[in-house]
């Protein structure tokens, strides 16, 4: 029986962070990736706002862009420059503060003006050409440029008698109006002050979430018209969430704290006119702000990947309309470990930045490697097992090549180890090892190695479709490798590799490798069998397809089909031999951080990918580079298979088979009588590396006939390269 374990404790995964370190001037030339990427965060970027006004925007993201950028729209006429005396001009006004001093430019023109402030006042606020400050008696003043290059100080006028200020000054979308704070009879208030000529309008009780244009002032829940006379009294508005602007009649609120349940956040505009409500963007929240032309900038997106900033501005008939103008870089993650399976790369790393579970995200790729799409995640991790002193590679996991991993689970209680394997978002299976302290050895498919902390300890675990895991074979350590359903292991002769079938529990196959040791290292890949003598001893690939034995460099590598990849450990070159023709020939394709977290190797900062794809490796900005090898790949052939018949099938319980193929493919599935008529045709792409059909025993139109089908399953290899792959069989419908 099936048996499906779901996450609920909490697991931190053991890897330690990547550091950022220069890279080593490279030996020799290294490959230019194809593309570049990251593990993004899941919550999308800050933005903050450094300026906005009529021709752009200036703005930083603190994480990732410490200083700010500009970004000027798009088709956009700012005004023109007609000086300190047409506050209209001032929405494309930057100001800059200084000592004494406040630095003026129309940012589109260049043109400039400098306000000095006069002995006694300080500086409030500056909006467009106008500054504000305050001077010792507390009165306020508005300052502007003149022509000859004096300061012109307007005083503020038409405050309520016996008013105080509180030295609150708020701007927002005008650059003819400012708000301020004044305590009158005990009660604060906010009002409006015209830049113009430094009367004092309208006001509002309260002094929290002011925003305001030039039409309209809302203070708390409060609104009134900006041209009101003094004195007005304001009406009450009702909104969810914060008030961020007023764009023309309507009054933006968001960033709500709380959600009905399946409810999205969202940008909201409400007429302050007519009191219209509609929706001006989901999945909004976060930085939005007013801008100096009355507009606003708001930030939105289903995803991190897919995060903008919005321009708001007003439309002819009184609403408002919303224009992307910057998509936002996601904020990248800490990437604890690497794999590539079939044309997938799988990252480890924690996306949430709350803590929480280490999960494995996945991301599609190319033929040549480059992303296809955004990464997703795949799966969680549970209680893994730490990193050991001297681990070749950190963390331990194995890409089994047909959409699933596995990696080591510690007990935290007991510290018992696991083999555990990743099955989608929420499910995994486990093998109970017996020992702890071990390391991953090798896999695919169904099939994983396990070579114990307790010396000698070598085990194989069997994850059927379906089924936790179970360990199928216990022996003493010594080389190995599993590829589909085979266990590559030394021979009983000097050179000898023997193959050992996992389903008939039986040596099946040996080859003379021509090794002069008994190997301490055995990969497999397709037809390809790597053996090495140690770090310092000599290396090999025999190809069991053309019976030839090939010399490869030593050192510590990782086999692919038709190449292999090394680190060279002083110059931290990443090399990548190509034995494909049957000579070695060898190129850096990167070189990595001098520093790092581990001693080196696959999963760890560099992976390989043994279905058929290429490779990537970590940069010294903690994201990840692809590099295409360049190899061609071998023909498309089938590792193993699970094909026996399901009972019934019903649609509840259906035939689901695996084939573990050798590298990815797009795949037809018929199912005929003995007679030959075809009853059901099903197609598909394979999951990584694996077909995986389900057939729920009915015939194409919904008829149920019992008995013996044929399946004839055609495989056609998703690089083009090489013939279509035909397997068949039979099964039963009863």
């Amino acid at each position: 029986m099936t048996r499906s374990r779901r996450l609920t404790a909490l697991a931190l995964g053991g890897a330690v962070a990547l550091s950022c370190a220069t890279t080593a001037v490279p030996a020799h030339a290294a490959d230019t990736p194809v593309a570049v990427t990251q593990l993004s965060m899941t919550r999308p970027a800050e933005v903050r706002y450094a300026w906005a006004g009529a021709s752009g925007f200036r703005y930083w993201l603190p994480e990732s862009f410490p200083q700010p950028v500009w970004v000027d729209y798009d088709g956009v006429t700012p005004p023109a420059q007609a000086g300190p005396d047409d506050l209209a001009t001032g929405t494309d006004v930057v100001n800059t503060r200084g000592t004494g001093t406040v630095a003026q430019q129309h940012r589109s023109t260049g043109a400039t003006a400098t306000v000095t402030l006069p002995e006694g006042q300080t500086y409030k606020a500056a909006a467009g050409w106008s500054v504000l400050t305050q001077d010792a008696a507390g009165a306020l003043h508005v300052l502007r440029a003149a022509a000859d290059g004096t300061t012109r100080d307007l005083p503020v006028t038409g405050l309520p008698s016996g008013a105080e200020l509180t030295g609150t000054v708020v701007t927002s979308g005008s650059v003819r109006r400012a708000a301020v704070g004044y305590r009158l009879d005990g009660t604060v208030r906010t009002g409006l002050v015209d830049l113009a000529d430094a009367t004092f309008g309208v006001s509002v009780p309260g002094s929290t979430t002011v925003t305001f244009n030039d039409r309209w002032l809302v203070v708390g829940d409060q609104a009134v018209r900006a041209d009101a006379a003094p004195g007005t009294a304001p009406a009450t508005v009702s909104y969810v969430g914060d008030a961020l602007a007023v764009v023309g009649d309507a009054l933006l609120s968001g960033n709500a704290d709380l959600l009905p349940a399946g409810q999205h956040p969202e940008l909201r505009a409400l007429s302050l006119a007519t009191g219209e409500r509609h929706t001006v963007l989901t999945d909004s929240y976060g930085a939005i702000a007013p801008t100096l032309d009355g507009g606003a900038l708001a930030t939105a997106g289903p995803l991190s990947t897919d995060w903008h900033v919005h321009r708001v501005t007003a439309t002819a008939d009184g609403g408002v309309t919303a224009t992307e103008v910057l998509t936002v870089p996601p904020n990248r993650a800490t990437i604890d470990g690497l794999m590539l399976s079939g044309g997938t790369l799988l990252m480890r790393g924690n996306v949430t930045g709350i803590g929480g579970y280490d999960q494995v995200h996945a991301m599609p790729l190319d033929p040549a490697g480059k992303p296809l799409g955004p990464h997703t995640l795949r799966t969680s991790l549970l209680n893994v097992s730490p990193c050991l002193s001297g681990d070749a590679a950190c963390p331990q996991a194995e890409a089994l090549g047909d959409g699933r991993f596995a990696y080591l689970s510690t007990d935290p209680a007991t510290g018992a180890e696991s083999v555990a394997v990743g099955v989608d978002r929420t499910s995994y299976a486990t093998a109970a090892t017996g020992d702890a302290k071990g390391r991953i050895g090798t896999g695919t498919g169904r099939y994983v190695l396990y070579n114990g902390g307790t010396a000698g300890v070598q085990k194989v675990a069997d994850f059927r479709r379906g089924a936790d895991g179970e360990i199928v074979l216990s022996r003493s350590r010594t080389a190995a490798a599993i590829w589909g359903q085979r266990l590559w292991i030394p021979g009983g002769t000097q050179g000898t590799v023997v193959a050992y079938d996992l389903k008939s529990n039986k040596n099946v196959a040996t080859v003379s490798t021509g090794a002069p040791c008994v190997p301490s290292d055995i990969q497999a890949v397709d037809t390809w069998l790597y053996w090495s003598c140690g770090a310092s001893g000599p290396a090999g690939v025999y190809d069991r397809a053309a019976g030839r034995a090939i010399t490869v460099p030593a050192g510590q590598a990782r086999l692919a089909d038709g190449w292999l990849v090394r680190e060279n450990r002083t110059t931290h070159e990443l090399l990548l031999t190509d034995f494909h023709t049957g000579t070695a020939l060898t190129r850096t394709v990167a070189v990595l951080p001098a520093t790092d977290r581990d001693t080196g190797g696959n999963t760890g900062r560099w992976t390989v990918d043994r279905f058929g794809g290429n490779l990537a490796y970590l940069t010294a900005q903690g994201q990840v580079a692809f590099v295409t090898a360049g190899v061609p790949t071998s023909p498309l052939a089938q590792m193993e298979a699970q094909t026996d018949a399901a009972p019934g099938p019903t649609t509840a319980e259906p035939w689901q088979p695996v084939w573990q193929l050798s590298k990815p493919s797009s795949w037809t599935l018929t199912l005929s009588t003995a007679g030959g008529t075809v009853a059901r045709t099903l197609t598909g792409a394979s999951a990584e590396a694996a077909v995986r059909a389900s057939w729920d025993g009915l015939w194409s139109d919904g008829r149920r006939v019992t008995g013996t089908y044929t399946w004839k399953l055609t495989a056609k290899p998703r690089d083009g390269q090489g013939p279509d792959l035909t397997v068949t069989g039979t099964t039963s419908v009863n």
